[in-house]
This record gives C-alpha cells, sequence and structure tokens, in this order.
C-alpha cells in the first residue's frame, strides 16, 4: 500500500457567548479553528487526523510535508514519523506548530492501519484496559458545576486567577463531596510562583484532583517549588510537543498528572512513549483537548483505552454546535463516561461539507479582558506575561 495523496481541510470552531460564561480563558473560545488531514492511499483506505498547535500554521506544514510522504508505505507509522522529524529538524527545534502537523499525519496513519487490518486503532495498541473512558467538564461557577453534575459528569475544572479560592469554595460547597474538583490556574496573566504556592496552599483542604499550570510553563524551576510546597497532585504538559518537550517534567516528577495534547503532542505513537514513561514514574495521563476538534478526542479515546495510567479525559461537549455536525457519529458521555469506540480505525469521519460552510477566519486571540479581574486594575492593556497579585487582603485568600 502506498499514499498517493494528502488533503487538508480548516475550518473555524467559533464558540457562541452563551458557552464561553464563566469558563477559564473565555475570550479564547471565540476565534479557534481546527485543522483535519485525510491521508489517501492506492488501495482506496483514506485515514483521518488532526493537528492543532496554531492550526493555520499546522496546515502549511502538513502542506509542506506531501512531498516526503507520498509514496510511502503508511503502515510503517514510526518509519515516517521519523522521517517527518528529520525533514522539519533543519528550521530549529521542532515546536508545536511543527509537532501538530506531525500529528495529523501520524493520527491518520493509525488510522488507515485499523482500517487495512478491519481492527480498532485500541487494538492495535495493545488490546482494552478499560471499555469506557472517564471524562470531566468546566464549571466557572456553581450554576455550571450543578449543570454538570445533572448531565451524569463526576468531575468539573474550574479555573482563571481571580478569587480562585472563593470560587472553588463555591462549586465545593453546590456539588458535595462526590464531585472531583481541579483548577486550571493558566494566565495570562500567569501566577509568579509565590503566589501560585499561597493559592494552592489556600486550595488544598478542597481536596482536588489537580492543581494544573500554576506558573508559566517555560521555567520548570518555578514549577518544581509548586510541586514542593502544595500538597495537591500538580498537572501540566499540554503546551509541550513530543516527548523531549515533557521528559524532564515525568524523569524529575515534577508532575504528578501530566497534560498531553492529542493535537500537537506529534501523534498517537508519541502519546503511547509518554504515557509509558509516565507509568514507569508512577504519573497519570490526563489528555488536554479542551480546545480540539473531536478527531483529536478521538485519538485520546483509543490511547486511554491501552494504557493502564489513563485518568480522566478533559472534554468540552456542549462548546459549539458545529462540533456535532462536523463528524460523525459523535461521542456521547453517559453518567460520566465515553464508551470506547469498536469500529475499525479510530472510526469517525468528517463531514467535508460542514467545513466548507465554516472558512477559517483567523488564528491568534486575545484570552480575557480588561473587566474580568484576571489583570489587576488598570494593567490590561499592558499584556504582562506573568503578573504579581496585590489587594492581597481581598484576592490573596487563604483562610476560609
Amino acid at each position: 500500500m502506498k499514499i498517493t495523496d494528502i488533503k487538508t481541510f480548516l475550518m473555524m470552531a467559533g464558540a457562541p457567548e452563551a458557552h464561553t460564561a464563566g469558563r477559564p480563558g473565555t475570550a479564547a473560545w471565540s476565534n479557534r479553528n481546527w485543522c483535519f488531514v485525510k491521508i489517501y492511499t492506492d488501495e482506496g483506505i483514506v485515514g483521518l487526523g488532526e493537528g492543532s498547535g496554531w492550526p493555520r500554521v499546522v496546515q502549511t506544514a502538513i502542506e509542506d510535508m506531501k512531498p516526503i510522504l507520498i509514496g510511502e508505505d503508511p503502515t510503517h507509522i514510526e518509519r515516517i514519523w521519523q522521517k517527518m522529524l528529520v525533514s522539519t529538524m533543519g528550521n530549529g527545534m521542532t515546536g508545536t506548530p511543527g509537532s501538530g502537523a506531525m500529528n495529523a499525519v501520524d493520527m491518520a496513519l493509525w488510522d488507515i492501519k485499523g482500517k487495512a487490518l478491519d481492527t480498532p486503532v485500541w487494538n492495535l495498541l495493545g488490546g482494552k484496559v478499560r471499555e469506557r473512558i472517564r471524562v470531566y467538564g468546566h464549571a466557572g461557577t456553581p450554576e455550571r458545576a450543578l449543570q454538570l453534575k445533572e448531565q451524569g459528569i463526576t468531575g468539573v475544572k474550574a479555573g482563571g486567577v481571580s478569587r480562585t479560592v472563593d470560587k472553588v469554595e463555591a462549586i465545593r460547597k453546590a456539588v458535595g463531596d462526590e464531585m472531583d474538583i481541579m483548577v486550571d490556574a493558566h494566565g495570562p496573566p500567569w501566577f509568579t510562583a509565590k503566589d501560585a504556592i499561597m493559592v494552592g496552599k489556600a486550595l488544598e483542604q478542597f481536596n482536588l484532583l489537580f492543581y494544573e499550570d500554576p506558573v508559566p510553563p517555560d521555567n520548570l524551576d518555578a514549577l518544581r517549588r509548586v510541586q514542593d510546597n502544595v500538597d495537591i497532585p500538580i498537572a501540566a504538559g499540554e503546551r509541550s510537543s513530543h516527548i523531549w518537550g515533557v521528559r524532564e517534567l515525568i524523569e524529575d516528577q515534577i508532575v504528578d498528572v501530566i497534560q498531553p495534547d492529542s493535537g500537537r503532542i506529534g501523534g498517537i505513537s508519541q502519546l503511547m512513549k509518554l504515557s509509558a514513561m509516565a507509568e514507569a514514574h508512577y504519573i497519570t495521563v490526563a489528555p488536554h483537548s479542551g480546545s480540539l476538534g473531536p478527531i483529536a478526542e478521538y485519538a485520546a479515546i483509543h490511547v486511554m483505552a491501552a494504557i493502564p495510567n489513563a485518568l480522566i479525559l478533559e472534554r468540552v461537549h456542549d462548546d459549539v454546535p458545529v462540533r456535532y455536525e462536523v463528524v460523525q457519529p459523535h461521542p456521547e458521555s453517559v453518567n460520566g463516561y465515553i464508551e470506547v469506540p469498536n469500529r475499525p480505525g479510530l472510526g469517525v469521519d468528517i463531514d467535508e461539507d460542514v467545513v466548507a460552510r465554516n472558512p477559517s477566519q483567523g488564528n491568534t486571540v486575545r484570552s480575557g479582558s480588561s473587566d474580568d479581574d484576571a489583570y489587576e486594575p488598570g494593567t490590561y492593556d499592558e499584556h504582562v506575561y506573568f503578573q504579581q497579585r496585590y489587594r492581597r487582603q481581598k484576592t490573596m485568600r487563604t483562610t476560609r
């Protein structure tokens, strides 16, 4: 079997304001893109993948790689992955756009191999460890958390860097003790290490499932300080690409939960290698997929079905109606779990007409707003990356 052609499909997936209210980083949801890829073969089998990490740039990278992919045997997945890596490294270290392109191709190759062998991707990865995958949703308010609880969701993630302790306390009082709560403290602006520690220690009383991205991802020593001083499982890794990007997080046990983004980590191949690295260090895997399209979500489900250390899957199931239109079948959660699909390959396809009706309209966004309390008063227009908080008596509460 040989690869004969590769096509990319870029679409706008902006979210209505009704669904962004109360969700961390709300403004960022209004200008998303999804980039899908189809790989065609001379045997008529077509593989489907997705790449994120700056989708419009990812699309260009995939187009650039076509000459080195056409004519290859798509079942030789690792060989092709290495070929893609070598072809891009001349441009510098492979970051998330390059890894996102490799991710889309790798995912489509696994889809082809599963279809060729008439078996689901999870079966190629070693078979099922579990029949269903636990999912969690986003909740910025007690009302939203209760709504998710009524839908059967058993875990919610609150976010932001403004009055975080107050927000979590209100959600815990609303949902009770049976529901897991997580906190995503990413910026901009990010916490300084000391502020992240103070907030983290104040959150200990709520027995969080994990405390995510409490400091900027660039400084591992800062994250290590948080890990050493806060008695909550620490989670990070969604902004990294391939196994080398998360190696220190895992090998130095800076995190308790690793969060590979299933659209930009480098593909299913890298997800499996990363999961094995994490398993050796008793670290669990909770893939990031909050801003991804549904194909990358399928890939995460297949991997989580096959690995022993899967924790929980991030899921935004009601952000945009087009999510339900662009793929069939759309995975549904029942009582907080998604059933693992049993169809050959990934078991999903895209509707190209829906993609065509939603053309891309840009790729960069500005998170937050001047009135959402993420930035300190009067500093929104400074656009700083990290910021020490003031009004500390009001915003850095450390006791009930």
